[in-house]
This record gives C-alpha cells, structure tokens and sequence, in this order.
C-alpha cells in the first residue's frame, strides 16, 4: 500500500477542512486533505455563503467572524471568488425590534454599523418594503459568496498555487499517529486535524461522543423574482433577533420575543428567521427554517417553505415570483454556550466541530487559532 509524508493532513474538504488547509500551506507546511465523497457535499455547499459579523455571539465567535471576514477578503480575489455584496441590513417591523438594533449599536460589537429611520429605508433601499419597515440597523461588516461554487474554487486554488494535494474518495479508517489509514491508502503525518462537519459518526466519534452532539437540520429556497430587483446588502428583519446570540442577550430581547410568540407562532415553531442574499444571476437565497435532527431526512415540508416566502414577501418588495431551487441544509449542533468545539485530544491531533450555523462565517479564524496552538 503507497505511503506519503506530509507535515499536515486535514480530514474533510468543507470549509473548515479547507481554512485548516490554507493556514497550514501558507506558512509553507506540506499538507493533503482527505475527503470520503468525490467533493464536497455537505453544509459548506448548502448554506447562504454569507460571512456574518453583526449578531454574532459577543466573544470567540465575533472575534472569529470579524477575523474570518478579512480572511474572505483576502482570499476570495486570489481564487477567483466573486464577492456578491457587502453589508447587512437588519429591518426592524415592530418598536421592540428598534429598542434591540438601538441597544445592540451601542454595544462594542454595534462600533461600525448604523441606525437608520423609516425615511432612510424609503429613500436609500427601494427593495425594502418601506411602509413597513420602522427603521433598520446597518452592518458594513459582511460579505456574500456563492457557495456552491467558493468551496470547489477555494480548494482548486489551494491544489495550483499553494500545492496542497487532495484525496477525494478517501475516508478516514484508522488513526495511529503518525500513520493514517485509508481503504488504499498510508499517510504518515506530525499533525492531523479533524474537521467533520455533519460526519458525526466516523472516526471523530471517539473524541465528540461524549459531546452529544445532533443536527439541525434547515429548508431553503432559490427564489426569481419576475420583477428584478437589486440587494445592495443582505437583508434580515425581525425574526433573526431572537436566534443570533449577540442580540438575544440584550436586555430587551425577551419584550420582542413576547410579540412574536402572538404574531409570529408558526414561525418561531418552525425555528425560521429570514435571511435573503443574493446571486450574481439576480436569483435570491431565501431561508431558512431550523428543525432538531437526530439524523437529517431528505424530505422537506411545504408549509414551512410557504411560511418562509410570507415572511421574504413581508420584507422586500417582491410581488411575484418563481422558486427554482429547493434544498435541505444540515450542521451539527451542541451545547448552547459555544459555536465550536476545538478538541486537543493529544499534542499532534486537532479535532474542530463548528456546533452552529457559523462555518462559513468563523473558519478562517478558527484555522488560525489552530495554527498559533502549534506554535506554527
């Protein structure tokens, strides 16, 4: 069975596995990335591809976010990643909403965005429903790819500029450091780092099992409105408050989640908050619901799917529409306290388990933290 030697092997080409990949190749370390499926398949490929900042958890995970956000800059002219926009606006329909934007603005986190009025809304952002929007806060911080497409160029980059070497179709069967083994395969290596996303049954059992982790498992759309219109930023509103970490701990969290438990049941029942970006084509990514999964089904439910196009139709000034794409996405969930888990189970061995939406959004940071552990 053919042998190699690498520095580094990181286990899983998501986007986790990939960050890990690029803070280790570029401090010139010989890595691979070894991943079971022929690409990437699992929730790097099916969620927004927006690196949110504002309403991150107030600590790591913003500290990440922010980090991770000028990793995405940096990076994305550099594999040839289209950034799609920038920014995020949150619409406040509901005076509670517009006490939590004005509390969050005057946090630490709340530093660089803005609150902007109801004739602001109507003057700036015709895309927003503005007869019903009671004013809105501005986040610059943001960026948006596609990223159905991010993942496969970020990893083509790392393989011809930074000569990474990838393993697809090779699943991880047997770790005894330094050697790693897979069905065809030796790999001897000083450093492994596990990334298994939704895996959470394979090798990376040993070290989570005692985490419990689950999933959550989400719907989302692909919408084309008949009527173009233009996102200058993405857009959230009124639900999104009640689930972001950074805005739920605010004083007055609980006076809008009061209302919405009147107004907005089915929603709050269904875990769905509205986050709308959009695609170089025009096309809108609309979603998305949250559903606890032992294991993630294939099937969605087109109630829930109808409750979120009610509350995209509610936001933006969108009257007709076509939907083109539906899908399940799915990542790992844990404890309520923390969005990642990093595993030092030895002093070769980093397992890293983003246990929240929040990949995308903190990897690159994350990847980078790993690194200066290592003293690399």
């Amino acid at each position: 069975m053919h042998s190699t030697n690498y520095d580094v092997v990181v286990v899983g080409a998501g986007i986790v596995g990939l960050a890990h990949a690029w803070m280790a190749a570029k401090r010139g370390l010989r890595v691979a990335v070894l991943e079971k499926n022929s690409h990437c398949t699992g929730a790097s490929v099916r969620n927004f591809g927006f690196i949110t900042v504002t309403g991150q958890r107030a600590g790591d995970t913003w500290r990440r976010a922010m980090r991770s956000r000028d990793l995405w800059a940096e990076v994305a002219p550099l594999a040839g990643i289209p950034i799609c926009h920038q920014g995020l606006i949150v619409v406040g329909q509901r005076a509670e909403t517009i006490d939590i934007l004005e509390s969050f603005k005057k946090s630490d986190m709340g530093e660089h965005c803005s609150l902007l009025t109801a004739g602001v809304i109507r003057e700036r952002f015709p895309e927003i429903r503005g007869e019903l929007a009671l004013g809105a806060l501005y986040s610059p911080h943001e960026l948006r790819v596609e990223s159905k497409d991010a993942i496969g160029q970020l990893a083509q980059w790392l393989r011809q500029h930074l000569n990474v070497d990838f393993f697809f179709g090779h699943e991880l069967l047997d770790i005894h450091l330094p050697q790693l083994r897979t069905a065809n395969r030796i790999f001897q290596t000083d450093k492994l780092v596990l990334c298994p996303g939704t895996e959470l049954n394979g090798v990376a059992d040993q070290y989570l099992a005692s985490h419990n982790l689950t999933h959550t498992q989400l719907q989302m759309l692909r919408v084309r409105p008949n009527n173009p219109i233009r996102l200058q930023a993405a857009v959230m509103s009124d639900l999104s408050l009640v689930r972001y970490a950074g805005y739920t701990g605010l004083n007055c969290h609980q006076h809008l989640l009061n209302r919405l438990n009147q107004e907005e049941k089915a929603c709050l029942d269904a875990g769905i908050h509205l986050i709308v970006v959009q695609s170089q084509d025009g096309s809108l990514v609309v979603g998305d619901s949250h559903h606890p999964a032992q294991d993630v089904e294939p099937f969605a439910q087109e109630s829930v799917d109808t409750l979120i196009l009610e509350q995209l139709c509610r936001t933006l000034r969108i009257d007709s529409y076509q939907v083109t794409q539906r899908w399940i996405g799915k990542y790992p969930v844990g404890r309520s306290d923390t969005d990642a888990l990093v595993l030092a189970p030895n002093a070769h061995t980093r397992v890293v388990s983003v246990i929240s939406g929040t990949g995308a959004s903190t990897a690159f940071g994350l990847a980078e933290e790993v690194m200066h552990q290592w003293g690399i």
